[in-house]
């Protein structure tokens, strides 16, 4: 026994049939609609999707590519905190736990021992040690993006992309069911007011 969806299911693909099958009484805006709606769907199952595999496929490339430049130009030292700490705040990057700034002293091999200010873990205190990293001109500056940074911009420009892509077809959909509801109206009006007063007439 057929449950209820089928038989609706059955009905819309009835209603469409008959706007695609040869009709003396189907208008140019039925058809235009029909095709509108096949368009529609093959774009949002299939371009949509593909439209935000290739932009996070881009942002994959071009967050990979920076994460790249920046290992090749920072690398990594161990320092002593030397100073107290001020301005707590989040350290950012999906990191929530609270940090701190410190003075930290480090030195390289062959070289005199330098200091500068980064962020630590607020739990860190003086005299402990903590990984720094420097870019070539030895400044402290942020450790490289992380591969686990790179997939999450990738999916969420990829997601954005998805969506971005689906809500414009759909608004062009829209847009259209409107205009050719329009057309239809203005149809039924001028072909009210040419056959209108002949049945008024035969009524009477």
């Amino acid at each position: 026994m057929r449950t209820r969806e089928q038989r609706a299911s059955e009905k819309r693909a009835r209603v469409i049939g008959r706007r695609w099958r040869h009709n003396p009484l189907c208008r140019r805006t039925d058809v235009v609609e029909a095709w509108t709606a096949l368009v529609v769907s093959v774009v949002l199952w299939a371009g949509a999707p593909l439209a935000g595999l290739a932009v996070g496929w881009w942002a994959y490339e071009g967050a990979r590519s920076t994460a790249v430049e920046q290992r090749a130009e920072r690398h990594r030292v161990l320092a002593e905190i030397v100073e107290g700490s001020y301005a707590s705040a989040p350290t950012g990057e999906g990191d929530r736990r609270p940090v701190k700034r410190v003075n930290v002293r480090w030195s390289e091999p062959g070289e005199r021992a330098r200091t500068g200010e980064t962020r630590v873990h607020a739990g860190a205190g003086v005299g402990d040690h903590t990984y720094i990293w420097l870019d070539r001109q030895d400044r402290i500056v942020p450790a490289p993006t992380s591969d686990t940074v790179v997939w999450q911009h990738t999916l969420a420009v990829g997601a954005c992309a998805t969506g971005v892509a689906a809500a414009g077809v759909l608004a062009l959909h829209a847009l259209v069911r409107r205009v050719a509801a329009r057309r239809r109206l203005a149809e039924w009006e001028r072909e009210w007011a040419r056959f209108g007063p002949e049945w008024a007439r035969d009524r009477t």
